[in-house]
């Protein structure tokens, strides 16, 4: 299924000849699998894989107030932390809902805001409406390409093609490298529940760093990975996904996202909303559910039921392969987001008893939490 008038990635010709599927996603074609989805997650959790992740928007700030203005447009705490180092935070509208969700790094000269693929003309608009006259705002998203390696192994790979001392480098922190002699953004940071380094590196190089990478040469490359696997290496972390999980109707307080809001920091938007929200109490809350004893799948869109009635939806739900059983993320009354409360969960035509249970799923994994 290929959508001719998607936009291809700089790596588009590599994916191709490395025999991945490609699909639509987000305007770009994609590849959703090479090897297959269970090798893929499989390799990551186990040792290594890399992505493509090119589709992501990469906007920059500039000026003497933009880590100010940055810290306006999110909901968590931006200003004030040291050159380096990069927070994931929900962007919302004053109502409070999720706008998106994103990174923000303070850079030496700079701050860059890293998007959704699917939001980046509505990302951009937003923050051009909202962001002081005195910061400069350029959209670097189609001059970047970004790579990530993410496993276990990720470690001692990259140690291996950098001179920089990756070991010191702490999670959520940013630096400039040379990884395989091209120059890259090179940071901590990923969505798989595994350590591993995303590298931001403009377009015009991306094919080269790829290739280089994945030489045999280096001893053990890499496994390429496509959307398939880091979908299910995302939702077994119970990490929110833009547009099913999160969205313009949801808040981040009831998507478990709370420790994101700071609401002892000067103004910003959605400040108001969420102050309320959070005084009254959230009515519905995104949690975990595992399905008991039996082998049926929840997947988006499936009415979750509590007290024999339907009252909340499946936003994720997947045959998670670290676990070996249907689980999901969904949205329920707070009356039954206590972790071991029981649930059904309509799937073809009949209700399938569901656990409570907290994010995480999968808890194996080797990401530095320092």
């Amino acid at each position: 299924m290929t959508d001719h008038h998607a936009r291809k990635t700089a790596l588009h010709d590599r994916h191709v000849s490395l025999g991945a599927r490609m699909v639509p996603f987000a305007g770009f074609q994609m590849p959703l699998q090479y090897a297959g989805q269970l090798a893929e997650h499989r390799a990551v959790r186990g040792r290594l894989g890399m992505f493509d992740l090119s589709h992501m928007g990469e906007f920059r700030l500039r000026g003497p107030g933009a880590l100010e203005a940055a810290d306006r447009l999110v909901t968590n705490r931006v200003a004030g932390i040291p050159v380096g180092q990069a927070v994931y935070s929900p962007m919302c509208r004053p109502g409070g809902g999720i706008v998106d969700d994103l990174l923000v790094y303070r850079l030496e000269d700079s701050v860059l805001l890293v998007v959704n693929a699917s939001n980046i003309d509505k990302d951009r608009d937003w923050i051009l409406e909202n962001l002081p006259g005195d910061v400069a705002f350029e959209d670097e998203s189609d001059a970047t390409a970004l790579i990530a390696l993410q496993g276990p192994g990720a470690e001692a790979f990259t140690a291996e093609a950098t001179s920089i001392p990756v070991t010191d480098l702490a999670a959520y922190r940013a630096v400039p490298a040379e990884v395989a002699g091209v120059p890259v953004l090179l940071s901590r940071t990923g969505y798989t529940g595994e350590d591993g380094f995303e590298l931001y590196v403009a377009a015009g190089r991306a094919g080269e760093l790829w290739d280089r990478l994945l030489d045999p040469g280096r001893g053990s490359p890499p496994v390429p990975v496509g959307l398939a696997a880091r979908d299910t290496l995302r939702f077994e972390m119970g990490y929110c996904l833009y547009g099913n999980d999160i969205d313009e109707t949801t808040t981040p307080l009831e998507a478990g996202l709370g420790w994101t809001v700071k609401l002892d920091k000067d103004d910003f938007l959605g400040k108001g909303a969420l102050a309320a929200q959070k005084e009254a109490g959230v009515t519905r809350r995104l949690v975990g559910l595992a399905t008991v004893g039996d082998r049926a799948v929840p997947r988006a869109g499936y009415a979750v039921h509590c007290d024999d009635a339907p009252a909340g939806r499946v936003t994720s739900g997947t045959f998670a392969p670290s676990l070996e059983r249907g689980m999901a993320l969904a949205y329920v009354p707070v009356s039954h987001a206590r972790k071991g409360t029981r649930v059904g969960i309509a799937i073809r035509n009949r209700i399938v008893a569901a656990d409570v249970v907290r994010p995480p799923f999968y808890t194996g994994g080797s990401r530095k939490t320092n």
